[in-house]
């Protein structure tokens, strides 16, 4: 089985040289049976950003909805992050860099990255563990899940857009065209609570066991300042 969340891009040549910190965010909280059955191998967001010093990435993969402190991270999953790198915007990607982590039954995590970089231990302190370099750290355990989701603003945006459907041209790709009234609406009504007012988190007081890597940005960055990630979870 595998499971894998696709297409977070951290700009990380833009946050090096404004030195600031810009996050990647992909977002799957609602997924099909097989997925479901098995959610120590479900990924629900995977993030990506920069210290604000330009000199760490930072890799977050949460998995398992509405987590409890029972929920265990599996010892037959691969946790990965994929990771390349290019020069810039367009230009042919470096190999993979990938680190992968996985579990035993006891929850002692092993990660190790495309680079040689290896820890060990158990990393459900909040400082996690770290190499000796100090170029690679890791935390896995149980966190309030971060990601952000305003279910009725949601669902007040869709029926906005149904009922508009039949008024809309579409691309090639399949986008409608909006006039810059309409999508401001739109972006407002995600927003807030239909109608107005301020938007519910509907994820709030949800847990979701995480993955959290800090990595130097040198050993993801060797084919350019520009780094792809994405995630996934694979069982032989």
């Amino acid at each position: 089985m595998r499971k894998t969340c696709l297409v977070v891009v951290a700009v990380v040549a833009i946050v090096a040289v404004a030195f600031l910190s810009q996050p990647g965010r992909s977002a799957d909280h609602a997924d099909g049976p097989r997925a479901s059955a098995d959610p120590s191998a479900d990924i629900t967001d995977v993030f990506a950003w920069m210290s604000p010093d330009a000199r760490t990435v930072f890799l977050v993969m949460d998995l398992v909805r509405n987590a409890t402190s029972a929920s265990k991270f599996s010892d037959s999953v691969q946790y990965v992050f994929h990771t390349t790198s290019r020069a810039s915007f367009g230009a042919t990607p470096s190999p993979e860099v990938t680190i992968i982590c996985t579990f035993n039954t006891a929850q002692k995590i092993q990660c190790w990255t495309g680079n040689a970089e290896y820890v060990t231990g158990d990393a459900s302190n909040v400082n996690g563990i770290v190499t000796d370099d100090g170029k690679f750290r890791v935390f896995a355990g149980l966190r309030d899940d971060p990601f952000f989701f305003n279910l009725a603003g949601f669902k007040a945006t869709g029926e906005i857009v149904a009922g508009a459907a039949s008024s809309l041209t579409f691309d090639p790709a399949g986008c409608p065209a909006l006039d810059a009234k309409t999508a401001a609406l739109l972006v407002n009504q995600l927003g807030t609570a239909p109608g107005g007012g301020p938007a519910v988190d509907n994820f709030a007081r949800f847990n979701v066991l995480a993955i959290v890597v800090a990595i130097d940005k040198a050993l993801v960055t060797q084919g350019g300042p520009i780094v792809a990630v994405w995630g996934s979870t694979n069982r032989s």
